[in-house]
Order: structure tokens, then C-alpha cells, then sequence
């Protein structure tokens, strides 16, 4: 079996060191992806000039689901083939307004999911972080990856 690593040109680098995504054969494992864009600015995070944030569920849960769009596209699938996502929240007084932005890209054909709340995200303006796993049916299109051939016993 081929294990590639997916690392998505342009996309926010990780925080530490790992792919966007992994393939183990026809699954894609997606890393946990929150809002951060590459410039490492928060979608759903707005400071005001004396400090106060506004963190919006709904922009960031958006975010996150575009994201993973992006990085499942750079392993030749869409968020069709999601089987699977875990999202973490760190208030569930947020559930509501991700669940509401979920229903406009998945109904109840969708992935298999579970919610559960944590204490913190790596950043304090994160409300949000999902990770996911997919059935890829297609090749890899043009990544920068790494392929890792891993001999199965009899």
C-alpha cells in the first residue's frame, strides 16, 4: 500500500509537523483544519482598536469547511467523498451556528460526524477545528508530497 503525504501549495503552513492530509490507500486522513489562511490572519476574527474581539462561529465554521475543500481537491477528491469529521468546539453555545453552516454543505447523506468540546485551540481566536477522513477514488493531482511504500505481511 502507497502512504502519500498532502501538503496544499498557498494553503496556511501547519503549526507543527505534519501534512495537511495523509493517503493510506483510498482513504485521505485530513489533519485538523480550522480558519487560519496563509497569512496566518484568522477568518471569523476581528479585533477592535482597543482589543476587543468578535468571533464569529458561522464565518469561521465556513472557513474551515472550504479549507478542507481545498486540501481534499489537492488529493483528487471533493467534500462528496467525506466519510467521516470530527469537529472540536470550545464553547458549545457555538453548536447552533456550526451546525447551521454544516447543514449548507451536507444534509443527512453527508459524512458520519461527532462534536465534542475542548478546552483551547492552538490559538485563542479559534473556535473551531475539524479533522476528516475521505474515500479517494481518484490519483493524486499536483501536490508536494511524499510517498511512503508500506510492505504488508502475509
Amino acid at each position: 500500500m502507497t502512504v502519500e503525504a498532502i501538503t496544499v501549495r498557498g494553503g496556511a503552513t501547519p503549526r507543527g509537523r505534519f501534512p495537511h492530509a495523509r493517503r493510506a490507500g483510498e482513504f485521505v486522513f485530513v489533519s485538523g483544519t480550522s480558519s487560519r489562511r496563509p497569512d496566518n490572519t484568522i477568518a471569523g476574527a476581528e479585533a477592535d482598536e482597543f482589543g476587543a474581539t468578535r468571533l464569529d462561529i458561522a464565518v469561521q465554521t465556513r472557513a474551515v469547511l472550504e479549507n478542507i475543500r481545498a486540501i481534499l481537491a489537492e488529493a483528487g477528491c471533493t467534500l462528496d467523498d467525506l466519510v467521516q469529521a470530527t469537529a472540536y468546539l470550545v464553547d458549545m453555545n457555538d453548536f447552533a451556528g456550526y451546525n447551521a453552516v454544516w447543514a449548507e454543505y451536507f444534509d443527512e447523506t453527508g459524512p458520519a460526524r461527532t462534536t465534542v468540546a475542548v478546552h483551547a485551540l492552538p490559538h485563542p481566536h479559534l473556535r473551531i477545528e475539524i479533522q476528516a477522513v475521505a474515500l479517494a477514488r481518484n490519483p493524486i493531482s499536483s501536490t508536494t508530497r511524499t510517498s511512503t511504500t508500506i510492505e504488508e505481511e502475509p
